[in-house]
């Protein structure tokens, strides 16, 4: 929720996020963003640069840029699992930190440089872009040719619609924000060079389940609380580039 519009976010099983002005006893719908796949698990505002992340069950978190009124500008892949807990973004420097309530406890941070690039809309077609053999559900080209239907894909880096033989390669592209290896088209596949499959993440073991996260980001520090009742408090400064105040006991 935006105190100074009344605008309000909600996230629903769709993997929809609406968007809703509030106004006295009235309630009017704005727009809608899509770009999950699965369905929304968790929002945070950023006021100052009117940005919102969402994380949602696909696995991933998209940067919105609200203010700027750009729809998804990032797209960023670097869970393995459901995403169920928090964020936290830091504005001086561009780094956003999320943390994960399930088995592998995982605090991912991510330098947003501006030299990403969002990824593609998913392309829709009813046969493979590459091979131009039809999908399953193309009859007409399936009678016409004699062939059976193949099941449809998508290439990350390209949005292409492609079938399992034109895209056999996995291959992690951090620039678009795809942390582990994801399907790519063969051909995207070569036109990947091994530089830039060098991550633009760091991952710790937060080692409890994180159910709830803050950042000082004057001081460079967070605090994770656990399912386990125990509060830790992390020195993030070789991470997001702060310092540390003066007379904090590490102890």
């Amino acid at each position: 929720y935006d105190h100074e519009t009344q605008h309000a976010f909600v996230g629903d099983y769709s993997g929809q996020i609406t968007l809703l002005k509030l106004e006295q006893n009235t309630c009017s719908v704005i727009t809608t963003l899509k770009g999950h796949e699965g369905s929304i698990t968790s929002l945070w505002w950023d006021p100052v640069q009117r940005l919102l992340f969402s994380g949602a069950s696909d696995h991933s978190i998209i940067m919105w840029d609200i203010g700027g009124r750009k729809g998804r500008t990032l797209l960023l892949q670097g869970h393995q699992y459901v995403m169920e807990s928090h964020f936290s973004y830091t504005s001086c420097n561009e780094h956003t930190v999320t943390g994960r309530l399930n088995s592998s406890n995982i605090i991912y941070s991510c330098r947003l440089k501006k030299c990403r690039r969002c990824a593609p809309q998913w392309l829709e077609s009813d046969s493979c872009q590459k091979c131009e053999q039809p999908f399953f559900w193309n009859i007409k080209q399936m009678w016409d040719t004699k062939t059976i239907g193949l099941r449809q894909h998508h290439c990350r880096k390209c949005g292409q619609a492609v079938c399992g033989k034109c895209s056999t390669k996995r291959s992690s592209y951090p620039i678009m924000g795809f942390e582990f290896q994801v399907r790519v088209c063969d051909s995207c596949f070569e036109s990947i060079k091994d530089e830039d499959r060098t991550s633009l993440a760091t991952f710790h073991e937060g080692k409890h389940n994180i159910s709830h996260m803050s950042m000082d980001i004057s001081r460079g520090l967070m605090v994770t609380c656990g399912s386990d009742r125990i509060v830790k408090i992390w020195d993030m400064t070789p991470v997001v580039g702060c310092s540390l105040a003066t007379g904090f006991s590490s102890r």
